[in-house]
C-alpha cells in the first residue's frame, strides 16, 4: 500500500493510534497531567529541530518530497518531522506509565518527571 504523500503521517499515525490505547484502556493518566506531557515533549523538541535544521542545512540528509505533505517549516524542516518530535515523545510516556500501571504499586516507587516521595 502506497501512503504516497502522506507515508510520514501514516507512520505517525500508526505509533499514535499503537500506544493512545493505553491510555484508556490501562487508564495511565497521562493526558491528564499536561506539565508532564510537556516536559516529555519540549526537551526533545527543540534541540533535535535545531539539529534537524543543521543537518538539512547542510546537506547531511534530506527528507523524500514524495512521501511528506510538503509543508515546510523555517530552515526547511518539513511539518511532518515536527510531528514526529511530538508524537513520538507522547508515545513513549503513554508506553511507560502503561507498564507502571499494569505493574502496579511496586512501579509506583519508581518515580518519574515531576513525582516526588
Amino acid at each position: 500500500m502506497d501512503f504516497g504523500r502522506w507515508s510520514y503521517v501514516a507512520i505517525l499515525v500508526f505509533v499514535f493510534l499503537g500506544s493512545i490505547w493505553l491510555e484508556v484502556f490501562l487508564r495511565s493518566r497521562v493526558l491528564r497531567r499536561p506539565k508532564r506531557v510537556l516536559f516529555t515533549i519540549f526537551p526533545v523538541l527543540f534541540p533535535f529541530l535545531l539539529w534537524d535544521a543543521y543537518a538539512i542545512g547542510q546537506g547531511h540528509w534530506y527528507f523524500d518530497e514524495s512521501r511528506i505533505l510538503g509543508i515546510y517549516l523555517p530552515a526547511d524542516i518539513p511539518f511532518d518531522e515536527f510531528l514526529f518530535f511530538i508524537v513520538i515523545p507522547l508515545a513513549s510516556i503513554l508506553t511507560l506509565e502503561a507498564v507502571r500501571s499494569v505493574k502496579g504499586s511496586k512501579s509506583r516507587r519508581w518515580l518519574v518527571g515531576d513525582e516526588t516521595t
